[in-house]
């Protein structure tokens, strides 16, 4: 981390990956330029991420041999970053995020506390933006309201700050996309905060994304993590869905 970043503000950089061959370098080598520990986790990729990977000295290569969801990467990588630091910063390997961006992000830690900081993507408007990303956003946003989440502005960001070890306390069980939104409403549930910082989109106009979201199969899980989410809300008392969650 830089020298300059105090020392209850540890931080290391976790990336999930999976068939992001051709992004992921460019990413892990902008992290580095920013003066951050990398901890990459390869979700069983079958391109050639494993070479490219490889071809980067100084960083933490995790994998998984199978494809196991982009929770379950995350949550390798806090495991892994749990043991020597104080805070992960996720950042999504298909070059979306500016990693010029990761100081704004813990520069908004208030002292003494500890909580999730989500990254707030401006300029999700653009029309280079795809729709879905759009719509998602929105849908997330209500839904994690309705399971007595945090009130956030762009809750499918995978531009976060978690406190470690408390994240991996919540007893999420997530283990794909629907990670990022779970996390928050239990996060909620246990009295974590979870702010927001603005920060940065990068959607060049032309390019094909690399995106693994697939519109049904993930709008079918994203319904039963809410609906499960929301039965527990309206079923069982707040002081027992805080111990579950152990």
């Amino acid at each position: 981390m830089p020298a300059s970043a105090p020392a209850t503000k540890r931080a290391a950089v976790v990336i999930p990956v999976y068939n992001h061959a051709s992004t992921v370098a460019a990413v892990i080598r902008r992290v580095l330029d920013q003066g951050y520990p990398v901890i990459a986790v390869n979700d069983g990729s079958t391109d050639g991420t494993p070479q490219a990977l490889a071809s980067i000295g100084g960083i933490t290569v995790l994998g998984h041999g199978k494809n196991m969801g982009k929770g379950a990467a995350i949550l390798t990588g806090l495991e892994e970053a749990a043991r020597f630091f104080d805070w992960a910063v996720t950042i999504d390997a298909d070059g979306q995020h500016d990693p010029e961006d990761i100081p704004l992000l813990l520069a908004a830690i208030p002292e003494g506390q500890r909580p999730i900081v989500v990254g707030n993507r401006h300029g999700m408007d653009a029309r280079e933006v795809p729709w879905t990303s759009r719509f998602g956003r929105e849908f997330s946003n209500f839904w994690v309201r309705a399971s007595g989440g945090p009130p956030v502005a762009d809750t499918q960001s995978g531009f976060r700050v978690y406190p470690l070890p408390e994240t991996l306390h919540l007893g999420v069980r997530a283990r794909r996309f629907q990670f990022e939104v779970e996390v928050l409403a239990r996060a909620r549930w246990r009295d974590i905060s979870v702010l927001e910082a603005p920060v940065r989109v990068i959607y060049p106009p032309g390019e094909q994304r690399i995106s693994h979201y697939r519109p049904f199969m993930d709008f079918m899980r994203n319904s039963w993590t809410f609906t499960s989410l929301i039965a527990q809300r309206i079923l069982i008392p707040r002081s027992l869905r805080s111990r579950r969650s152990d």
